[in-house]
């Protein structure tokens, strides 16, 4: 796609520190590094984000992270991992071609902060969305 950076990246005008190609995907070194070792893994055809692909291209993309986030590890010697993939502005993404970023954890004081606001179980509300939810899965 036109003006998408990582399209640009993929077709090889733009250089990027690859660590993983194949015909379907390419991992390389995110720039920002917000951790030693930050990855992206992206799709080869542009897609907006995990929102908008087929089912077999979210396949394609998904087999390889294991692969990818292990060597990421084990090169890096970091104590685990985050697998994110933010969809839509909301969520936190800023370049719209689906990516997965490999964020490697060395230690609770990396500056990276995942909060959850946990409440109270409704079992009847939750039920209740899981059936309208359930309804719009194809």
């Amino acid at each position: 796609m036109e003006n998408c950076i990582f399209c640009q990246i993929i077709a090889g005008e733009i250089p990027s520190s690859k660590i993983y190609e194949d015909d379907q995907v390419l991992a390389f070194l995110d720039i920002s590094q917000t951790t030693k070792g930050h990855t992206l893994v992206v799709p080869k055809t542009h897609a907006r984000n995990t929102l908008e692909m087929t089912e077999e291209a979210a396949s394609q993309l998904f087999s390889r992270i294991p692969k990818i986030a292990r060597a990421v590890q084990s090169a890096t010697q970091a104590k685990g991992m985050n697998i994110i993939a933010n969809n839509e502005e909301i969520a936190g993404q800023t370049v719209f071609h689906t990516h997965i970023h490999l964020v490697p954890r060395f230690d609770e004081n990396d500056g990276i902060a995942i909060h959850y606001t946990t409440h109270e179980p409704d079992f009847t509300a939750l039920a209740e969305l899981a059936k309208t939810i359930s309804k719009e899965v194809i």
